[in-house]
């Protein structure tokens, strides 16, 4: 079984390594979404896979750390793009959900990075 549970979070920030060009180099805003998604059996007592108020508690803390702030700022997140968000979150919430499968970041409704922590390349 897969569960999914969005959240929404507003934050500022620039592309460094991008060509002077870009319009995406200047400091700029969106409304970003996130989508964690979970996979495992269904508890038989229960009827989750784990309770989306679990999910919601675990991921609070970097929730907090992303809305509202520039995500340059933030550690690791010094090239903050789509898939590089994905990644720092998937690296900070794995720990905590171990059956994280999946997340996936919205940086439009339009666009969006998919990361169930494949190897990066990096």
């Amino acid at each position: 079984m897969k569960i999914t549970q969005a959240f929404r979070f507003e934050a500022a920030h620039q592309l460094p390594n991008v060509p002077e060009t870009h319009r995406c180099r200047r400091m700029h805003g969106h409304s970003y979404r996130v989508e964690l998604q979970l996979s495992g059996p269904i508890n038989p007592t229960t009827g989750f896979v784990l309770d989306f108020f679990e999910i919601e508690a675990a991921f609070g803390p970097l929730l907090a750390r992303l809305d509202h702030y520039c995500l340059n700022d933030i550690e690791g997140l010094e090239n903050p793009t789509a898939e590089n968000i994905a990644i720092w979150i998937w690296d900070r919430t794995k720990p905590g959900l171990p059956a994280l499968s999946n997340v996936r970041v919205y940086e439009t409704p339009d666009c969006w990075a998919d990361y169930a922590g494949e190897d990066t390349g990096v």
